[in-house]
């Protein structure tokens, strides 16, 4: 199992146990992992970085993690961005330091001083859904709302089933987030999990990143929670012109995507779903 998941002694209680009568039992169960992450940014060269994130996440693809929250916040514009980035120990796996050092080209501005505050802030940091939408507006280099991209609706229906088939750690401990990348065909193009939901879309985006494959024009991400807010901001800053939840949208997601031009699915469960905004990308 690695990093990514533990074995804890929990009480079973089975209050429809009939056997032998017994509804207590102690036995070994799985958890996924949760471990603390810092990404520390700098200029190459000597002396350390300084830290800008910490993230609590399921270890594994920490670097595609680091990557991915760079691009997304605007940090970074491509892989040729990134001198280096390794984790703190090197080429070592795991990441037992739990620490992912990113050394920025030079020419690459350095994160303000600032910034590593505004990233431990929460999602109720106090700017309004207008000015939200205006920041990620003018940070994003993709155009999303002119991308041709329709995908039938028979097919966006059957993406929850071919995502789950691939959560590996979801199946062995039920606490993982999933997000998957698929083509306009309907194919799996990266799947990453999480206990959080925006860190499994950082790494895929993260893996975009680093396989030069951005913008992920004509391709559709499947995440297997809620669509909030920031998800739908990552969805845009990485070029997605459709982005799809099995859960709820939020309002503030709900507004963002109708402002770039993409096509936001909600409640996509067995036959059903929501198209919320752009829904010329989906045909009957």
């Amino acid at each position: 199992m690695g990093r990514a998941a533990d074995r804890r002694v929990v009480l079973r209680v089975d209050l429809d146990a009939t056997a032998d009568g017994r509804t207590l039992t102690r036995r070994p169960d799985t958890l996924a992992a949760e471990e603390p992450l810092e990404i520390r940014v700098g200029a190459a060269g000597p002396g350390r970085r300084r830290p800008l994130s910490v993230t609590m996440r399921t270890p594994g693809a920490d670097l595609d993690l680091a990557l991915g929250f760079l691009f997304a916040e605007g940090l970074i514009r491509s892989a040729d961005d990134v001198s280096t980035a390794q984790l703190c120990a090197g080429a070592e796996t795991p990441n037992t330091y739990n620490v992912v050092d990113v050394a920025l080209a030079p020419g690459v501005a350095e994160p303000a001083a600032e910034a590593s505050r505004q990233f431990t802030t929460t999602s109720a940091c106090g700017v309004c859904g207008k000015e939200s939408i205006e920041a990620v507006r003018t940070r994003s280099m993709f155009d999303v709302a002119g991308d041709p991209l329709t995908v039938p609706a028979e097919l966006l229906a059957e993406l929850p089933q071919r995502l789950r088939a691939g959560q590996r750690g979801f199946d062995r401990t039920g606490g993982l987030h999933a997000a998957g990348l698929f083509t306009a065909d309907g194919d799996l193009v990266v799947l990453r999990e999480d206990v959080g939901r925006h860190n499994a879309v950082d790494k895929v985006i993260g893996w975009a990143v680093r396989e030069r494959r951005l913008p992920l024009a004509g391709h559709v991400l499947l995440v297997s929670g809620r669509a909030s807010f920031e998800l739908t901001q990552k969805a845009w800053m990485s070029g997605l012109p459709l982005l799809a939840a099995v859960s709820a949208p939020s309002t503030l997601a709900v507004d963002l995507a109708a402002e770039a031009g993409m096509t936001l699915v909600g409640f996509l469960r067995g036959r059903t779903m929501n198209v919320y905004t752009g829904p010329h990308r989906v045909s009957a």
